[in-house]
């Protein structure tokens, strides 16, 4: 049977939760046939089966997983025989570090580069529900998080400076191949690419070659998403 994920969707087809895609790259990953469900903010009746209203959330047979860590948990342990996301305990260990500092601290340095540029690309129907769910959430309105400051695109700078120095003359965070650690951080550039043409990073900047890999994975297919060509 046919994995089924269910993924947040805007205009145009865009799929731009970070959390989304890194349960995508994790299927890919473990060579699983899966198929996507577009989910607007407000359809939460379509993931109302898995009783919670937040995506991703993949059904598989009778199994229903949701959140993107357990997600890849559940994996790891369905199949087995499949190629393993994590490498063992030790990766196990550093994909839940990674997990945790690409929420607290890339994400929040993203936010403030690019989270208004979220509105030119949800539904009509989506547009309400986005500003005020994210003001409540945040404290301002997306337009007023988003500044652009020299200040906030330092700390975004020092991120991924942290990001290069991780990654030192490999190709990837977990070495030469990836790993579900990279999956973690690479949604955050898979959401940003998606909704907004501002240039995050320098061409020769070993992150952006590292980004670049990321999006050549499992034949183009991040590369070939709807985003910007940034």
């Amino acid at each position: 049977m046919t994995i089924q994920l269910y993924e947040l969707a805007g205009k145009d087809d865009r799929r731009f939760s970070p959390y989304c895609w890194r349960a995508r790259m994790a299927l890919e990953h473990k060579g699983l046939d899966y198929e996507t469900v577009p989910v607007r903010f407000t359809d939460k009746d379509l993931i109302a089966f898995s009783g919670q209203e937040r995506i991703p959330v993949v059904r598989d047979g009778d199994n229903v997983v949701s959140d993107s860590w357990d997600i890849a948990e559940y994996l790891e342990r369905q199949y087995p025989d499949k190629a393993s996301l994590f490498g063992g305990g030790v990766g196990h260990g550093l994909a839940r570090f990674l997990n945790v500092w690409t929420d607290r601290v890339m994400h929040l340095a993203l936010i403030k580069l690019v989270i208004a540029d979220i509105l030119a690309h949800v539904d009509e129907a989506d547009r309400d529900y986005f500003i005020e769910s994210r003001t409540a959430r945040l404290g301002k309105p997306p337009e007023e998080i988003q500044t652009r400051s020299e200040d906030d695109v330092r700390a975004f700078i020092y991120a991924v400076s942290t990001v290069k120095a991780a990654l030192g003359s490999n190709n990837f965070l977990a070495g030469n191949a990836p790993a579900y650690g990279d999956y973690i951080l690479f949604g955050a550039f898979a959401w940003s690419r998606s909704i907004s043409d501002f240039q995050l990073l320098k061409t020769d900047n070993p992150v952006y070659a590292w980004r670049e890999r990321m999006l050549d994975l499992f034949n183009g297919m991040p590369r070939n998403a709807v985003g910007y060509d940034v």
